[in-house]
């Protein structure tokens, strides 16, 4: 059984940064980070191969977030730059992915509870 908690969400200005961390018990490999606002589906914002060998990034985040794992911690990370408004929304981590879409929320078999992340322009 593996457990998740996710911290580091907070009220930020547009342009600022956050790190948001998510600890795990159990085993855990192929993780993601995936982002939901009001009314909209849950988006895939990050995922990370075991042993760090790949990372993936949806379009939106390129270049401003950067997935990232501490194995001696057991420990997720997503340290997220250059923040904009529309980055806003609850950000949850998840753990196990088997699939053929990282992006599909669906194909992971664990979750956190979500740690909320909101932007003000």
């Amino acid at each position: 059984q593996v457990q998740l908690v996710e911290s580091g969400g907070g009220s930020v200005q547009a342009g600022g940064s956050l790190r948001l961390s998510c600890a795990a018990s159990g085993y855990i490999y192929c993780m993601g980070w995936f982002r939901q606002a009001p009314g909209k589906e849950r988006e895939g914002v990050a995922c990370i191969f075991p042993n760090g060998r790949a990372t993936h990034y949806v379009d939106s985040v390129k270049g401003r977030f950067t997935i990232s794992q501490d194995y001696a911690r057991n420990t997720l990370y997503l340290q997220m730059n250059s923040l904009k408004p529309e980055d806003t929304g609850m950000y949850y981590c998840a753990a196990h992915w088997r699939g053929d879409n990282w992006t599909n929320a669906h194909q992971y078999n664990y979750w956190g509870q979500g740690t909320q992340v909101t932007v003000s322009s």
